[in-house]
């Protein structure tokens, strides 16, 4: 093995990390890519020899770019991560292989990643190295340009705005959140006002993300998402595993229609996240088609 090889199999070791990393940074996996591959291409033209940690001096990298990024997007006017859901880690619900496992270790929750786009970008960068990576004030202070006291602060700000925002915790048992996801598309199925009803907390939350087309919908309520609550014509249900929950690729007439997620609690659908962008409809439905079809309920 000769030694740019060698340099290579040594950052393939980091990759995983740097990409979650890189994800909870910026919610986009396109974006985390990215900045991975920044923090590889800074490394190749390094001498990797003066590096004595090198697992500390890629995350410094990457959350430097990501910073960056984050900084940049704030600017942008056109930004659409200010309305719309984030990129979501979506895998077939099943056995998974090594490269399914890899991604599910990249997810994080929708509500914790919608939360984290409303910080600023210091914020969330204090928030993720320290409370997410257990990075010390002294390094972050360093790749903020701050003081350690002030990324203490910052990360103290994030923290009480994260906990604010009461995101609500999935039941861990992933059986169990399937049980009440059939429950609900049973209920959609026949139209069971009553049920549907039944299979939600009373304070649910539906977001719908149509894409930079047209603004999200959030209707709250069980009543009124029940009354939204209806199979697609032609409807086929495809399990998923959205950030490491339950959720589903609805096609419909064997096109991809869209992508649900939901937040499962004491034995109630507490929120549902829903993409109906076609462009990321079709993105994310692109692997899950691949599989065998195995409808739900």
């Amino acid at each position: 093995m000769d030694e740019n090889d060698w340099l290579a199999a040594r950052f393939e070791q980091h990759r995983p990390r740097l990409r979650a990393v890189a994800y909870r940074m910026l919610g986009s996996l396109a974006d985390a890519d990215d900045a991975v591959q920044d923090a590889w291409l800074r490394l190749s033209r390094s001498d990797a020899d003066q590096i004595d940690n090198l697992g500390g001096w890629l995350t410094t990298v990457v959350a430097r770019e990501c910073l960056h990024m984050l900084r940049s997007r704030r600017r942008r006017r056109e930004d659409p991560f200010a309305t719309h859901l984030p990129d979501l880690v979506v895998i077939p619900d099943g056995d998974l292989d090594p490269e399914q496992e890899a991604l599910l270790a990249d997810s994080v929750s929708l509500a914790l990643l919608v939360v984290l786009d409303q910080l600023t970008p210091a914020e969330r960068l204090a928030f993720v190295l320290h409370d997410m990576f257990d990075l010390p004030f002294e390094e972050i202070a360093g790749i903020a340009g701050r003081t350690p006291a002030a990324a203490r602060q910052l990360a103290s700000r994030a923290r009480r705005r994260v906990h604010g925002a009461e995101i609500p915790s999935p039941d861990p048992d992933l059986a169990r959140q399937r049980q009440v996801v059939r429950a609900f598309y049973a209920a959609a199925w026949t139209g069971d006002f009553d049920a549907l009803v039944q299979a939600l907390d009373p304070d649910v939350v539906l977001r719908t993300d149509f894409g930079t087309a047209r603004p999200a919908t959030v209707v709250r309520g069980a009543a009124a998402v029940a009354k939204q609550a209806r199979a697609p014509r032609g409807g086929q249900l495809r399990p998923a595993l959205v950030n490491g929950a339950i959720g589903t690729l609805i096609t419909r007439d064997g096109q991809p229609f869209s992508v649900m997620a939901f937040t499962v609690a004491g034995d109630k659908i507490v929120r549902i996240d829903v993409i109906r962008d076609p462009d990321r409809v079709h993105r994310l439905a692109s692997a899950l088609l691949r599989q065998a079809e195995r409808p739900m309920g």
